[in-house]
């Protein structure tokens, strides 16, 4: 792979970068703070190529010159004695470099769904007690991130949330009873460590549940409770008054608390 083929590969991977960067793309590899390292990623690879082409030109530009003519017959002859010391052999870049380039067309071609069901119920939860949570309202209806619900549902032992109407969001997970439970998955940093927070199902629960369909619940707290069956988490209920499907939000990994 000579110069020019490797800017025209870091080229294109960093205009991958910023086209990620720029739509809804990165969160399906990245949570979403990390967006400016991304963008600044394309932009650093992008740079990188051009000055990579200005310099290959230039040394061309100055190879060309007259004057260097007869450094070049010089230098021409340096190698071909050096190619007879070794056998006649010129050394060239293997041709399986170009493998390199496959992730690259993975990246531009193929956008990996998001983590779901399959990956939630052979994981345990990964709900874990925060250092603080922010004040409800004193009255009305709450609508809560599912994480910030399970966990003040289980660590708070539902303070402020008694005899309150909830509204969480998450996608649908059934485990090998067909109990269903409804499911973020929580991001450390990509989608690699991506861990599942789950939330039981009780009560007015549809009767046909699709996994890995996005459902918007409404309902209330209970003190029911359970342990995953993985590593033994908490996994707290919510009693369903309502339910309805609703669209894959655009950031299927985070989730902000609005009042």
């Amino acid at each position: 792979m000579n110069r020019q083929a490797q800017s025209a590969v870091l080229f294109v991977l960093g205009a991958a970068l910023l086209h990620a960067g720029l739509t809804d793309l990165y969160l399906r590899y990245v949570k979403a703070g990390l967006r400016p390292l991304v963008l600044a990623a394309g932009v650093v690879l992008i740079a990188t190529a051009l000055a990579t082409t200005w310099y290959e030109w230039r040394h061309k530009r100055r190879a060309a010159a007259p004057e260097d003519h007869a450094h070049e017959d010089d230098a021409h002859e340096d190698d071909a004695h050096e190619d007879d010391d070794q056998g006649g052999h010129v050394h060239r870049e293997p041709r399986v470099s170009w493998l390199l380039v496959l992730p690259l067309f993975a990246l531009i071609l193929v956008a990996p769904p998001a983590l779901g069901s399959y990956s939630a119920m052979r994981t345990g939860t990964a709900l874990q007690q925060a250092y603080g949570y922010q004040k409800l309202p004193a009255s009305g209806p709450l609508r809560l991130g599912l994480a910030d619900y399970a966990g003040r549902a289980v660590y708070e032992h539902g303070r402020g949330l008694a005899g309150r109407q909830i509204t969480i969001t998450g996608f649908v997970a059934l485990d090998h009873s067909g109990a269903p439970y409804l499911v973020r998955m929580a991001l450390n940093c990509c989608a690699a460590d991506a861990q599942p927070v789950k939330v039981g199902l009780t009560g007015q629960v549809p009767p046909v549940l699709r996994p890995d369909g996005w459902l918007q619940v409404t309902g209330t707290y209970t003190t029911k409770r359970t342990k995953d069956s993985v590593n033994g988490g908490p996994i707290p209920y919510l009693r369903v008054t309502a339910a309805k499907p609703v669209p894959t939000p655009s950031d299927p990994y985070d989730e902000t608390w609005n009042n």
